[in-house]
């Protein structure tokens, strides 16, 4: 694909009529990228009344912004650029400390059970993982979820997070 291409977004027509002040279509479109736009929020803030705060600001921002929209990309991850650019930036408002996951305590892994599984993989759920994610500090949590959640890649979150890049870091 060429840079001057543009991506087929199969919500065009929603957004077109955004463009033309449809109050229909930005509650469609609010109806489709909210939850996971509010996801990205609450793993990347950790606070449930942040996240509901954040998410209004985003879908204020996104529709006065809409013409600023050109199908470079698609909408979804226009919208997640947005999404993860507010929370870094509240969280360098809030003026939180990277602290690094080399920072904390190793705990050891427990033996292997008779059947061949671990504790760990039984203690392993959704759930737990959630609220392991939780007691991070913000920015093993801001990176954590960058990277494994919303797929950047180390130079990209370096990127985005104004921080250096080591090669032992998984950097080149």
């Amino acid at each position: 694909m060429h840079l001057t291409e543009s991506v087929v977004d199969i919500n065009k027509a929603l957004i077109e009529q955004c463009r033309h002040g449809s109050r229909e279509a930005y509650h469609k479109l609010y109806k489709l990228y909210a939850k996971a736009m509010f996801n990205i929020c609450l793993r990347m803030l950790n606070n449930r009344s942040e996240a509901e705060d954040m998410l209004q600001e985003v879908f204020t921002d996104v529709f006065q912004q809409i013409d600023s929209f050109h199908f470079k990309s698609t909408f979804g991850a226009w919208i997640k650029q947005i999404v993860v650019n507010k929370c870094i930036n509240e969280l360098k408002r809030k003026k939180t400390e990277l602290e690094y996951l080399d920072d904390l305590e190793m705990v050891d892994m427990p033996e292997e059970n008779d059947d061949g599984s671990s504790e760990y993989e039984l203690a392993l759920s959704v759930q737990n993982v959630k609220k392991a994610m939780e007691q991070l500090p913000d920015g093993s949590r801001t990176i954590f979820s960058l990277y494994l959640l919303e797929g950047y890649d180390h130079v990209e979150i370096a990127e985005i997070l104004n921080i250096t890049c080591q090669v032992s870091q998984g950097c080149l």
